[in-house]
């Protein structure tokens, strides 16, 4: 049960309260998206919440690698987050309440903002860098608009890291052995878990649009409808947690790995975007008479220059750029082309007003926040530079050269080296996340895998 005549996305605060009651809540899971995406917080009953909306975290917990650790000796993260470790005051953001659909009493989720003692935004959060992002447009009367497309696969369970994954179980008691691209038949043996998956963005309002299946075996697609970034950030944010959620509920799991599986394609979270003129509605990436305009092509120039350095936001960890591979269904260089998926940067066929940028080297294991941010981000630089896009690739474009990174260590680099996109996402944002993946990095290069057992053990 919703607010009555009034959308969920201009809630203030005594609308939420008003939701709350309504909904008969009774607990509240406090949501902050960290520099992954992993949803830390807190669980308050709602007295607790409604009495005290400025609960506080330790700064660090948003600054963590992947698996827990701080790069605390590190000179850029300790410009930021200090040694003392001061508290976050975190707030709801009214617009993000939505129920908990599996929980067993009534329960409301929402995200909320960190902040400052001296209530500034904290600045290296994945929210307030894509807030600062949109703010860019803002200022010149523009507003972004993006559809996400989010790729991930179903797998069996699997409580064994060393052990490979495998594909689930479906309805008809056997597991997929062979590719079945966009196959009916193929959802359908997942049909009791996507229909949990529906009501759940149902009871959610998320914005959810088309299913497909995806190349791979047991691989999956869901597409949202194109919107506000923050607002589209958050509904990722939350689907990613529901996909999992459910997964779990019939007995396999959902991974948004980059690449989870040898001899299969990776998962990648392609974001199609444009540009409205907020006084007259227009999309100004077309003139009146329906050609491209100036702004299109300038921004698609941004993406073309920028993209590689920002690349360690949207292909974040090792496993990310086993998906970058030639052939591998995942573009390897910047090229553009109109309705071409060995590019970079597709155009896809619309008419003037929907003319628009699909963005299709971002990973499924991207933090949606960042990925948008990074996106719009390279693109405002096209247009304040007025860059000029190469030439259109008309073949495909796998047959080209690499142009963009190969290695996490290769992207950190790229990122520490681009002061327009330090001045873009701000700098205490740049120095957290370079320091906290230069950690990662130095983590993974302690583990030996087993292909260097295979083939180094007896051989070298």
């Amino acid at each position: 049960m919703n607010t009555p005549n009034i959308s969920r996305s201009s809630f203030t605060e005594k609308d939420l309260e008003r939701w709350l009651d309504q909904n008969r809540i009774s607990e509240i899971e406090c949501l902050v998206p960290d520099l992954a995406g992993v949803a830390r917080g807190k669980i308050l009953p709602r007295e607790k919440f409604t009495e005290d909306r400025g609960m506080r975290m330790p700064e660090d917990i948003l600054a963590m690698t992947i698996n827990g650790d701080r790069p605390g000796s590190d000179p850029g993260y300790r410009a930021v987050i200090a040694a003392i470790d001061h508290d976050l005051v975190l707030r709801p953001d009214p617009t993000t309440v939505c129920v908990v659909p599996w929980a067993s009493d009534p329960t409301a989720q929402v995200i909320h903002d960190a902040f400052r003692s001296d209530g500034s935004p904290a600045e290296f959060t994945p929210r307030s860098v894509l807030r600062r992002v949109i703010q860019q447009y803002t200022d010149r009367g523009w507003a972004p608009v993006v559809a996400p497309e989010l790729e991930f696969y179903l797998v069996a369970k699997n409580a064994d890291p060393n052990m490979p994954l495998t594909p689930p179980i479906g309805r008809s008691g056997r597991a997929e052995t062979v590719r079945r691209a966009y196959s009916i038949d193929a959802v359908n043996e997942f049909d009791p878990l996507f229909e949990d998956v529906y009501d759940y963005c149902k009871a959610m309002e998320l914005d959810v649009d088309t299913l497909i299946h995806e190349v791979g075996a047991g691989q999956m697609e869901i597409n949202f409808l194109h919107g506000d970034p923050l607002q589209l950030a958050d509904q990722t944010f939350y689907f990613k947690r529901t996909m999992r959620e459910t997964a779990l509920r019939h007995g396999m799991y959902a991974t948004f790995m980059a690449k989870p599986m040898e001899g299969e394609p990776g998962s990648a979270m392609h974001i199609h975007q444009s540009l409205i003129d907020k006084e007259t509605g227009r999309n100004i990436f077309s003139n009146p008479d329906g050609s491209p305009s100036k702004i299109f092509n300038h921004y698609l120039a941004g993406l073309q220059k920028y993209m590689p350095a920002g690349m360690a936001l949207v292909a974040p960890y090792v496993n990310s750029y086993r998906r970058i591979v030639r052939h591998g269904a995942a573009p390897i260089n910047v090229q553009w082309g109109h309705d071409n998926r060995t590019v970079g940067f597709r155009i896809p066929g619309a008419t003037p007003d929907n003319r628009r940028v699909e963005n299709r080297v971002i990973g499924a294991d991207a933090n949606p926040y960042l990925s948008i941010a990074i996106t719009l981000a390279c693109g405002m630089l096209g247009i304040e530079e007025q860059l000029e896009p190469t030439p259109e690739s008309v073949g495909s474009a796998y047959a080209l050269d690499y142009e963009l990174p190969r290695s996490l260590s290769e992207a950190i680099t790229e990122l520490r080296d681009s002061k327009s996109l330090h001045r873009a996402l701000g700098q205490a944002f740049i120095n957290i996340y370079t320091s906290v993946k230069e950690l990662e990095y130095a983590e993974f290069m302690k583990v030996i895998s087993p292909w260097e057992r295979e083939y180094l053990l007896l051989h070298v």
